[in-house]
């Protein structure tokens, strides 16, 4: 049974959360009618909000629409006015810009220019617009004036600013490649930087908007005269300051110029062939040279300026025609060295094939150079160079047989010999020849190969590289020839040994031996066998003096049998006649010359001291000292006398 007092408390317990239940009951439902009184005031209020909004959109729409068509027809009329504004505008230009095109553009280009673009906007505008009007005659007037007064501006910038580029300045550029290569590459400046700035903009207007190609005419007209008075400044410069010594570089490059060849002159009047050089001449290849190199140099920089002023499509038209006066001239001055070339070969002159050589040589070098140069230029351009290497090719290869032709054909006349039996001009010129050849051997290769000319010959029975291959194979066959003009067959190997000595001496002091090894290598030892050969021939000469006292041919010696005239005549005559005869020859090489003296004053000392030892006490007659005339010393220096005049 559960207590009395613990139910009562649990219907008190339930009742209580009954009354509570019902109480959030009831205010539930008196906020749900609340929330429906306000729902039905806001579906009220809503409704006429809208009612009055379709009210209002009623009244604003065309009020809006009347808005905007108002604001269309402002829009319109602001259009009109800036239409009129800017019509009206081009009736001004004229007007306005006439003062300025009047005065020109120096000094205000950029000015001028706007006004130029504002009068051709007006031409264009009365074109299409109003072709009829009479401003249009107007302006298009002064456009006209206005563009020749751009032409005219384009004209004197240039002329004013175009100056010859002096010959010092070239000088350094053609040098520095060579001389200053650590130097940063040098550039010219043709024109100052500001009047360039302004040579660019007009003749980019008039090409633009000017439709004028006419200034392109006046430019290269200009930089053509610069050009070409460049190259012969640098040619009257050399004339007026070039020296045996030297040439005039300018002091940057002065003491770093490589020293250049001496050349040597020989002169031969009246001879059949001469080779000499002259100084002046040389200073004018020498300048000829130098204007090559300048040319090409001041070509390239031409060119690098034409491309910031003309159009690309007519730069390189406009460069040939920029280049041809100058490049004329330098060619016609080629062919004229060329053509006196000729005409001194005819003379039998071949000083001149040694002023075509360097100049062919340099041609050649500089040949990559001009055709890179000349990249776009006419056919006609291009071909100019390559037709002057040609025509040097071809006179330099006829020089070449000529004097090889002249070599083996030069006279073996008794008054054109050497009467000491020392070296032949021929020999020496020939041998002049052939060193100052030295430095052009593969341009004179690529020359006779380019005529179909290899100067086939022999010298001491090898093959030598051409020139030289003709050159000393007919010398030797002419040496030979000449050597038979003498009677006395020792003066002949005196003759035949100095030319040979001085041949092989000259080749081993430059590098000729060196080429003539390429093709036999046995050549100096050849040339020492010729040179000992006839050595030989003229000790022989003195078998006729030694012969007397060789015991052989002595006769039988018996006290107070006298033996008539025998040393007299035979040893001592034959002593005395060859030292006198043999003094008067010559052999220029002192070391030749001491070492035939001493094996000659060998021989006779050994033959005549044997002789003396044996027979000099036989009292073969009452006067020895008339027989026996000399001592041995005596006779060794009476040969240490021989080949020396002055003695």
């Amino acid at each position: 049974m559960i207590p009395t007092e613990e139910v009562s408390a649990r219907r008190r317990e339930i009742e209580g959360k009954l009354k509570q239940e019902e109480e959030t009951l009831s205010f539930i439902k008196e906020s749900l009618e609340k929330s429906d009184q306000l729902t039905k005031n806001m579906v009220s209020i809503l409704s006429s909000f809208e009612s009055r909004l379709m009210k209002l959109e009623n009244s604003i729409i065309p009020v809006h629409k009347q808005t905007e068509n108002l604001q269309r027809l402002q829009e319109n009329v602001e259009k009109t006015l800036s239409c009129l504004d800017h019509v009206i505008s081009y009736y001004h230009v004229a007007k306005d810009t006439e003062k300025i095109i009047k005065e020109g553009p120096t000094g205000r280009l950029e000015e001028y220019l706007n006004c130029m673009d504002k009068i051709q906007k007006a031409v264009e505008y009365f074109q299409d617009n109003n072709p009829d009007s009479p401003e249009l005659n107007r302006v298009k007037s002064l456009f006209e004036r206005g563009k020749e007064s751009l032409e005219s501006e384009f004209r004197s910038l240039m002329t004013r600013h175009t100056k010859p580029v002096p010959p010092i300045l070239i000088l350094d550029l053609i040098s520095g490649d060579d001389e200053m290569e650590t130097q940063e590459e040098m550039s010219l400046e043709h024109l100052p930087e500001s009047v360039l700035h302004d040579i660019i903009r007009i003749s980019g207007w008039l090409v633009e908007n000017g439709r004028n190609q006419d200034f392109m005419t006046v430019y290269f007209q200009i930089r053509s005269v610069q050009l070409d008075r460049s190259v012969k400044g640098l040619k009257d410069h050399f004339r007026k300051n070039s020296s045996s010594t030297g040439v005039p570089y300018s002091p940057a490059i002065q003491n770093k110029r490589k020293d250049t060849p001496t050349k040597k002159p020989i002169k031969r009047p009246g001879d059949c062939w001469k080779l000499r050089r002259d100084d002046v001449f040389d200073i004018e290849i020498d300048a000829y040279i130098h204007c090559v190199s300048a040319f090409v140099k001041l070509a390239q920089s031409e060119y690098q300026l034409l491309t910031e002023i003309v159009p690309e499509h007519h730069q390189k038209k406009t460069f040939d025609s920029l280049i041809q006066e100058s490049l004329d001239n330098l060619i016609m001055e080629g062919d004229n060295i060329v053509s006196a070339a000729r005409k001194a070969i005819i003379r039998h002159d071949y000083s001149a094939v040694l002023t075509i050589f360097p100049i062919l040589k340099h041609l050649k070098q500089m040949k990559p150079e001009f055709d890179q140069v000349l990249q776009g230029t006419a056919a006609g351009t291009k071909n100019k160079l390559p037709g002057l290497i040609t025509s040097m090719e071809t006179t330099g290869a006829k020089a070449l047989e000529e004097f090889a032709d002249n070599i083996k054909n030069d006279p073996d006349k008794e008054y054109n010999m050497p009467k000491d039996g020392t070296v032949h001009e021929l020999t020496s010129n020939a041998i002049l020849f052939l060193q100052q050849l030295l430095d052009f051997q593969e341009t004179a290769g690529a020359m006779l190969a380019s005529q179909g000319t290899y100067m086939h010959g022999t010298c001491l029975g090898m093959e030598v590289p051409s020139p030289n291959r003709k050159v000393l194979g007919n010398l030797q066959l002419n040496l030979l020839s000449k050597s038979k003009v003498y009677e006395d067959p020792a003066l002949s190997a005196i003759f035949l040994h100095n030319n040979y000595n001085y041949i092989l001496k000259s080749l081993e002091k430059s590098e000729l031996i060196q080429l003539v090894a390429v093709t036999q290598k046995t050549a100096e030892r050849s040339y020492r066998e010729l040179i000992e050969q006839q050595i030989q021939t003229y000790q022989r000469s003195w078998l006729k003096v030694t012969d007397y006292i060789l015991e052989r041919n002595l006769p039988v010696f018996q006290p107070g049998v006298k033996v008539r005239g025998w040393a007299r005549m035979g040893f001592n005559d034959g002593l005395e006649e060859l030292c006198k005869i043999q003094k008067a020859w010559a052999i220029p090489d002192m070391e030749q010359r001491d070492k035939i003296r001493r094996a000659q004053k060998t021989i006779v000392k050994e033959t005549y001291g044997a002789f003396l030892n044996r027979y000099g006490n036989v009292p073969f007659t009452k006067n020895p000292e008339k027989y026996i005339k000399y001592q041995v010393d005596q006779v060794g220096e009476m040969i240490e006398k021989l080949f020396d005049t002055s003695a």
